[in-house]
């Protein structure tokens, strides 16, 4: 069922010469949820509604798609394929920054000055699941989190180990961990969208600084997680306590209570 996000209040951002409609839920300190492909689906709404019940406020930009409508193959291609040809999507540069992500840190500062607090987390997630990383360039982003970061796309080897950034934002993001803050990642393991090797790398870089949480997607898998597992919190949630999955999302929330919510 299509989600008509009734319950969000709805206004527009502008920043970088961009205008998008913003969804923001809750009270206290920020959490800027970018959806992953194809869009701000019901269940991309219901993790924003997770985020706000534990006393944040959880900011939805309006990235691409059309909010609050259910996922299907045809839609999410379509979504991908506008994504492909945006110039503000960087799919296949190696060490180039997204240049949508200026405008989401800009989001980040006017959400950490409206809610206060000592920061703002981020969760991006997919295609969207490394711009939590570049987020956190800017200071104001202390709670990052990337679920299944699957750009570059990961055609070659080089591409599979590339964290979607630029050599400055690594040095910055760096320059963030060693001052103390804390890089989380999830992801399936069969997930050949965002794979091991990326994850590898955030771990050889930021060594105990990046916890990389992966739930086993092998065949046979105790947990029933289906071959082509992607979205650890959204599509592919079970909210049953003590599976893999609900215990991946309590993670999440349990480094926004700590970092947020002090």
């Amino acid at each position: 069922m299509t989600d008509s996000l009734e319950d969000f209040e709805r206004s527009e951002f502008t920043a970088e010469g961009t205008t998008r409609t913003i969804y923001r839920l809750g009270s206290g300190p920020a959490v800027i949820v970018i959806s992953e492909i194809p869009g701000i689906t019901p269940r991309v709404a219901r993790f924003a509604r997770v985020v706000a019940a534990i006393g944040c406020t959880a900011v939805m930009p309006s990235v691409f798609g059309d909010d609050g409508r259910d996922p299907t193959m045809a839609y999410a291609l379509q979504s991908i394929s506008k994504a492909c040809v945006s110039q503000e999507f960087t799919v296949l540069a190696l060490n180039r920054t997204s240049p949508i992500t200026a405008w989401l840190r800009a989001l980040a500062r006017s959400e950490h000055e409206r809610c206060g607090g000592p920061g703002v987390g981020a969760v991006g997630m997919c295609l969207t699941g490394g711009f939590a990383l570049a987020m956190m360039v800017d200071p104001v982003v202390v709670a990052p989190v990337l679920s299944q970061p699957s750009l570059p796309f990961p055609v070659n080897r080089a591409h599979r180990q590339a964290l979607g950034i630029s050599d400055a934002d690594v040095a910055k993001v760096v320059e963030r961990v060693a001052a103390g803050v804390c890089v989380l990642g999830v992801r399936f393991t069969g997930d050949r969208a965002s794979p091991p090797e990326r994850f590898a790398a955030l771990r050889e870089l930021l060594g105990d600084g990046f916890v990389g949480v992966e739930l086993d997607s092998s065949p046979g898998n105790p947990h029933g997680h289906r071959k082509g597992a992607h979205s650890v919190l959204t599509e592919d949630l079970d909210d049953r306590p003590g599976t893999p999955t609900r215990d991946a999302l309590d993670q999440v929330l349990d480094l926004f209570r700590t970092r947020l919510l002090p």
